[in-house]
C-alpha cells in the first residue's frame, strides 16, 4: 500500500461509517446476456484508479480518505455456483446469497466497495451483478453518475449514457405573478415569508420532539430496536414509467407526488390486511373493509438533494471542487406524516402527497438537519452526529428514496443492462422504498426485514394496484 494525499470527509459521510451507522449502498443490475468477468475487470483496470473515493481507504479516525493502490482483483468476486444450488429458480439463490452479504461487512483496509457477479438466470435478467459500496463514498445521484460514466447507450455504443433530462427547481413565484405590479409581487413575497418560516418552526419543532420522545405508531411494518442488526433481504418490480407520466400530467403535479401517493395508497391497503389477519388470530371476526386502528402515526424519511444544480453532471465535472453539483453525500432528510386509510376515491392519494410535498417544499427542515448535523459533528464529534441522524430514524417507520436514472437504455461493455434497483442495508428502518426510472420502466426496490416483513411482493402489489385504480379512476372522469 502506497499513502497519498488525505482529504476529510464530508459530515454525512463521517455519519455514515461510525460504528452506530456503517450504511452500505447498493446497486442490483440485472443484464440480458451473461456477464464476462473479463471484461468488467479490464474495465475497472482502466477506470478505477480516476476516481479517489474507489482508490481510497478510511483514515484510522475514520475523519480523512487517504489514496491508496487498488487491486481491482481483490474486489471482483465470481463465486463458484453449483447448479444444483439454483434449482428451480434462480432468483431465490440469488435473493439468498445478497443477503448473506448484508451480514458480512466491507474490508476497511481496501477500497470500500466490491461487485459480485452471478450468472444465474432469473425471471428478468440472464445474470446479475451485486455491487456494494459504502454510502461514505457518495449519495444516489453521485453513484448514478459513476454508473453513466462506465456505460453507453444500447443504440448507440460509441455514445456515453449520459441520457438524463435537465432538471431545475421550481420558482416559487409563477411566471404570471412576476408581470404584476410591484404592490402584488410585495404582498406575495411577505406572505411567502411569514409561511415559510412558520413552516420551518413547526418542523424543526417537530423533529426536536421525534428525537427526544415522540414515536411512529407500532404497526407491522415498523421494527424493533435491533432491526439494524438483522440480516436483510432485498425485492424489486418494474412497472411502467409511462403510466405514472399520464398520471402525473393529469393531475398536475411531479412524477415524485405520484409515487408517493401510491406509496401511500399501499401502505394502506397492505397496513389493512395485516390488521384483518390480527383479528382473525384473535378471534374477532368482522366483516367490515375497514380494519385499521384509529390515529396512527405514521412517518416517513424522504431523502431531499441539498445541491443547487440538482441535475446530472458528467463526472468529471462532479469532482471539481467547489462544483455545484459535486461528489459526496449532499442530501437531508424530510419527515412525511402519511394518512394511513382507505380511500373509496384513489385520486385522494395523490391530492394528499401532492399537497404534504408542496407544504414541504417551503421550509428550510432538510437544509437546517444537514447544517445542525455538521455543527454537532464539529463540537461534540461523529459519535453525537450519528445519534443525532440516527434517533429520528428510530422513531419514524420507513424511508423512501426516488432517483431519477437514464432515459434510454445503456450497455456495460457489450452487456445490456436489463434493469437497476438500488438499494441500501445498515439502516434502522425495517423497510425501505428505493424508486428509480429507467427508459421506460420504473422499478420499486424494497430492501427489508424478513422477520418483520415476510411478504414484501405484497406490498409491490399493492402498488401496482394503486396504480391501475389512479388511471381507471382518471379514464373514468375523461381526464386521460
Amino acid at each position: 500500500m502506497t499513502n497519498g494525499e488525505e482529504e476529510p470527509l464530508s459530515p454525512m459521510a463521517r455519519v455514515f461509517q461510525s460504528p452506530g451507522i456503517d450504511l452500505c449502498a447498493v446497486t442490483i443490475m440485472g443484464f440480458k446476456t451473461k456477464i464476462n468477468p473479463d471484461v468488467v475487470l479490464d474495465a475497472l483496470k482502466q477506470n478505477v484508479s480516476k476516481h479517489p473515493r474507489f482508490s481510497s481507504i478510511l483514515s484510522d479516525n475514520g475523519a480523512k480518505w487517504i489514496e491508496t493502490e487498488v487491486n481491482v482483483e481483490d474486489h471482483v468476486i465470481v463465486p463458484y455456483i453449483d447448479p444444483e444450488e439454483i434449482g428451480e429458480g434462480g432468483q431465490s439463490f440469488i435473493d439468498d446469497y445478497m443477503s448473506r452479504l448484508t451480514m458480512i461487512p466491507l474490508d476497511r483496509s481496501r477500497p470500500l466497495w466490491d461487485i459480485h457477479i452471478l450468472n444465474v438466470k432469473t425471471s428478468d435478467a440472464e445474470a446479475v451483478s451485486f455491487i456494494r459500496s459504502h454510502h461514505s463514498l457518495g449519495d444516489g445521484m453521485s453513484l448514478i453518475s459513476l454508473m453513466l460514466a462506465c456505460t453507453h447507450k444500447t443504440s448507440d455504443p460509441d455514445m456515453f449514457s449520459n441520457a438524463i433530462p435537465p432538471m431545475k427547481r421550481r420558482a416559487t413565484m409563477s411566471h404570471s405573478l412576476k408581470t404584476k405590479g410591484w404592490f402584488l409581487r410585495s404582498i406575495f413575497t411577505m406572505g411567502s415569508t411569514m409561511r415559510l418560516l412558520w413552516n420551518t418552526t413547526i418542523d424543526m419543532l417537530l423533529l426536536l420532539a421525534t428525537v427526544l420522545f415522540l414515536k411512529d405508531t407500532k404497526t407491522p411494518l415498523k421494527g424493533g430496536a435491533d432491526v439494524r442488526n438483522n440480516p436483510k433481504r432485498f425485492y424489486h418490480r418494474i412497472i411502467s414509467l409511462d403510466d405514472i407520466k399520464l398520471i402525473k400530467n393529469a393531475m398536475n403535479m411531479t412524477i415524485n407526488d405520484v409515487l408517493l401517493g401510491i406509496t401511500q395508497a399501499s401502505l394502506s391497503h397492505y397496513l389493512n390486511r395485516q390488521y384483518d389477519k390480527k383479528k382473525e388470530e384473535h378471534g374477532a371476526l368482522t366483516s367490515y373493509q375497514n380494519n385499521l386502528p384509529d390515529g396512527i402515526r405514521f412517518r416517513v424519511a424522504c431523502t431531499v438533494n441539498l445541491r443547487s444544480d440538482i441535475g446530472f453532471k458528467p463526472l468529471a465535472d462532479m469532482m471539481v471542487k467547489d462544483s455545484k453539483c459535486r461528489w459526496g453525500n449532499y442530501f437531508s432528510f424530510i419527515f412525511l406524516p402519511f394518512t394511513i386509510g382507505l380511500q373509496t376515491d384513489p385520486l385522494v392519494y395523490l391530492k394528499m402527497s401532492k399537497s404534504m410535498m408542496a407544504r414541504k417544499k417551503h421550509s428550510y427542515h432538510a437544509a437546517l438537519v444537514y447544517f445542525i448535523i455538521k455543527i454537532v459533528l464539529k463540537v461534540f464529534g461523529a459519535k453525537a452526529a450519528a445519534e443525532l441522524f440516527d434517533r429520528p430514524v428510530r422513531n419514524t417507520t420507513t424511508c423512501v428514496s426516488n432517483v431519477i436514472g437514464p432515459m434510454e437504455e445503456i450497455s456495460f461493455r457489450g452487456h445490456p443492462v436489463s434493469y437497476i434497483a438500488p438499494s441500501s442495508y445498515g439502516h434502522s428502518h425495517a423497510m425501505l422504498i428505493h424508486l428509480m426510472s429507467y427508459a421506460d420502466k420504473m422499478i420499486i426496490s424494497l430492501a427489508y426485514d424478513p422477520t418483520v416483513i415476510p411478504d414484501p411482493h405484497r406490498i409491490c402489489d399493492d402498488m401496482e394496484e394503486s396504480l391501475k385504480a389512479m388511471k381507471a379512476s382518471l379514464c373514468e372522469r375523461g381526464l386521460l
